[in-house]
């Protein structure tokens, strides 16, 4: 048998301790009265940073204060959990969970409609389903909240939402109705035979006639009836266009209402949606975009926020060049980044933030800025920074419990906690 040093036993031991603890401290699940957390080490993810001996208030699914705790003095009588590590909730910026099921079986595939390749006009939340046991398993590493949708693979997909990872219907978990529409740049996006499109250039064409006809349908729609002159008696104005879900989805685009979240490995494909967001003046945000180290300085220059690919993500087909530093070297120029659990179309379907970006802080990120991949910047990423995110009083009380580091392997989450409320206290 290995020999284990004392000082690691004693660890363990008081691993396991704590994560005794927990589990009886937790067994309120379901209770949403105040609340207070005492972690050894808090990561705030905010202005206060990284706090020691750190406390949290939470009341009516709030945060209502955060600090040291020889500052903060709890009122009898709430209840408390005690910690080792306690995070902001985790924010998993680009995922299919949800639409795509735990049993890899054709009747948890909603993610993506085959049947033509320019849709936004489906949404996602008419195919979310919040009681997918694939919800439940990433909420028990953490995460709290999902931006998740229709999947790269068509030229045009869908459209995502954000939701909250607890209740029973859509309308318990939603956070933004509607996110982004989903497009997809590159071969995965591509047909065979004499379907289109065939080529990059036919997807790029395809795109390009279909935002030209959303801006002639937005210039009829919002059209100001003719003014009466003086020799001509007043006229009615035109009717209105007959509507037309697909183009008043390119249209809110085109306003800059929502982004298109454009999925693009290969960097002649992230050139082109550069290209193409360039031409329409909409707000891009690149979505996966494994070669993205190439474009650096033009990623930045377009002021381009990237969702990249999980870390650990296979390096095959348009992916074959990715790397582990990826996120490093974004970050390091400047560029918003967030790490994502994304979409294959074999097994795992969805992987967990939580490991991906402890390989992201193992491959030159470094712990906090891969932390703040999935948590603050992911928000940021995601429009929802007043929310969720990083622990401040104000924003919902979204909070991850672990009895370690959250990137080591041996570290449990025993806790996640949404808006004050326990939804899961079984150690992963």
């Amino acid at each position: 048998m290995p020999t284990i040093t004392v000082s690691f036993r004693r660890s363990l031991a008081a691993a396991a301790a704590l994560t005794a603890t927990l589990a009886c401290s937790l067994a309120s699940a379901g209770d949403t009265s105040p609340l207070a957390i005492r972690a050894r080490t808090l990561h705030t993810m905010g202005p206060l940073g990284t706090i020691e001996n750190g406390v949290i208030l939470v009341r009516d699914g709030r945060i209502e204060r955060v600090g040291p705790a020889s500052e903060i003095t709890v009122p009898g009588g709430m209840r408390t959990i005690d910690a080792a590590v306690a995070t902001p909730g985790l924010v998993d910026a680009r995922t299919v969970v949800g639409l795509s099921g735990i049993y890899n079986i054709p009747h948890d595939q909603d993610q993506l409609e085959r049947s033509a390749p320019i849709q936004p006009e489906l949404r996602a939340i008419d195919a979310y389903n919040p009681r997918e046991q694939l919800v439940a398993y990433v909420r028990s590493f953490g995460v709290t909240t999902i931006h998740t949708g229709h999947a790269p693979g068509e030229l045009i997909s869908g459209q995502t939402c954000i939701v909250k990872t607890r209740g029973n219907t859509i309308e318990e978990a939603l956070i933004t109705p509607v996110a982004m529409v989903a497009a997809t740049v590159g071969p995965s996006a591509q047909k065979e035979g004499a379907k289109s499109p065939g080529t990059r250039a036919k997807a790029i064409a395809m795109l390009r006639e279909e935002f030209l006809k959303a801006q002639a349908y937005l210039a009829h729609r919002d059209a100001p009836p003719p003014a009466p002159t003086a020799t001509s008696a007043p006229t009615a104005p035109p009717p209105p266009p007959d509507r037309n879900l697909r183009l008043e989805m390119l249209g809110r685009v085109l306003k800059k209402e929502l982004p298109l979240l454009v999925t693009a490995n290969r960097a002649q494909d992230i050139a082109s949606a550069l290209r193409l967001a360039e031409e329409f003046k909409f707000t891009l945000i690149l979505d996966s975009a494994a070669e993205s180290y190439l474009l650096v300085d033009e990623i930045k220059r377009a002021g381009v926020p990237v969702i990249l690919h999980p870390t650990m993500w296979r390096a095959v087909g348009e992916s074959e060049n990715l790397s582990m530093e990826t996120a490093s070297t974004l970050r390091k120029a400047g560029i918003l980044v967030a790490i994502q659990s994304g979409f294959e179309a074999y097994v795992p379907k969805t992987r967990v933030i939580l490991f991906e970006a402890a390989i992201a802080a193992a491959n030159g990120l470094g712990p906090q800025a891969a932390l703040a991949t999935i948590t603050i910047d992911a928000a940021r990423i995601l429009g929802i920074q007043g929310r969720v995110g990083s622990l401040e009083p104000g924003k919902d009380a979204d909070i991850a419990l672990y009895n370690g580091d959250p990137f080591e392997y041996t570290t449990q989450c025993v806790g996640t906690i949404i808006e004050g409320e326990v939804v899961s206290d079984t150690p992963r």
